[in-house]
């Protein structure tokens, strides 16, 4: 090869992986900055199965021990797209710890959803985490705190408040007049009712809340509200959504930015994921991350686990693709769920994308 011809054949090689790298650029960043009312609600709305049965409200994570894998998370995924979980609170948490550019929450109850836009509301019209918490918790803000205050120190401080039904009254108004009025959201007279229903479990058991406190099922030891956020990994680092002023202010700029999505489906049912799936692969996008909770025990109890595989298996993935599982076996007072991580591409590699 000559010298012309070898220059000639660099300058091209390098054109196209610069087009290449371009359009994986593109690909990434195709996602929207921003959804509109009612491109969000429809997305909901479409994407969502009906209402489904689950034996407990799951109004709060029992996972105290959840924040442990979050380091070996960060140190696997270096870009993170979209992340998709199941549940309440703890996603928060996984989520300011990943900081993607877009959330899914997937849920088989219709409650969960309710959950979620009480949350997104609560959220939106908090300026920081001491009024998020006395928001969320019908309380009045105490003197002392600003965002440089811990977690430690704001549910220390909240403890000598007393829940206020009063508060409690105008807060329910509010966070409705948000949904209804502002945003537009169509919600049925169920929907208003289960928001209804969930804040006031909030108010009802404030800061003590705990996953069993509306008649879920658990072992001995069931931490707080207040535990989960102020927990930390094994490190001694607290990374929970109400650890500092930036992880809170990125969930109110998702929340504000309809970027966090609740759907209502079961993981092996016809439709969700792979609604879901089928909207990221459309903007070029990937899934970084899949929080699932302990839901597969009861998949495979039930026997539909390979459903639920065959829907994981038509998600636009990438190598770094990462399963977050609770799992039996955590360590501390009373045991409890602990967490783990798994590969997605290899965990779902032999069940196939095609057929229920």
């Amino acid at each position: 090869m000559t010298t012309r011809r070898r220059i000639l054949y660099l300058f091209v090689s390098f054109f196209v992986a610069a087009l290449v790298v371009s359009g994986l650029h593109v690909a990434a960043d195709s996602l929207p900055a921003q959804l509109t009312d009612q491109e969000f609600w429809k997305l909901s709305t479409d994407f969502s199965e009906p209402d489904g049965f689950f034996r407990s409200d799951n109004l709060l994570s029992n996972e105290i021990w959840m924040q442990r894998v979050i380091p070996e998370l960060l140190s696997n995924i270096k870009t993170p797209s979209v992340y998709m979980g199941v549940g309440p609170e703890q996603n928060f948490t996984y989520i300011t710890s990943l900081k993607p550019k877009m959330v899914f929450i997937v849920d088989v109850r219709r409650g969960n959803l309710d959950l979620q836009l009480m949350y997104k509301a609560v959220f939106e019209l908090s300026n920081d985490r001491a009024d998020f918490v006395g928001r969320l918790f019908s309380k009045k803000r105490p003197a002392g705190l600003d965002r440089n205050s811990s977690a430690l120190d704001i549910f220390t401080a909240y403890n000598g408040v007393d829940t206020s039904e009063e508060l409690y009254k105008e807060n329910l108004k509010v966070i409705d007049d948000l949904l209804v009025t502002k945003h537009h959201f169509a919600l049925s007279d169920g929907d208003r009712q289960g928001v209804e229903y969930v804040y006031h479990a909030f108010y009802n058991f404030g800061p003590k809340l705990n996953y069993s406190s509306t008649g879920g099922f658990g072992g001995r030891y069931q931490p707080s509200y207040a535990d989960l956020m102020v927990a930390t990994d094994e490190a001694g680092l607290n990374r929970s959504f109400l650890a500092n002023d930036e992880n809170f202010q990125f969930m109110k700029t998702l929340e504000a930015k309809n970027l966090l999505v609740p759907v209502v489906g079961n993981f092996a049912g016809p439709k969700a994921i792979r609604a879901v799936g089928d909207y990221i692969r459309t903007k070029g996008a990937t899934v970084s991350a899949f929080y699932l909770s302990n839901v597969e025990q009861y998949l495979y109890q039930d026997r539909i686990w390979g459903n639920f595989c065959r829907n994981v298996a038509t998600l636009p993935l990438e190598p770094s693709s990462t399963f977050i599982r609770s799992v039996r076996g955590g360590g501390g007072p009373g045991g409890g769920l602990n967490s783990e991580l798994g590969n997605m591409m290899a965990d779902v590699k032999d069940c196939g994308a095609s057929g229920q």
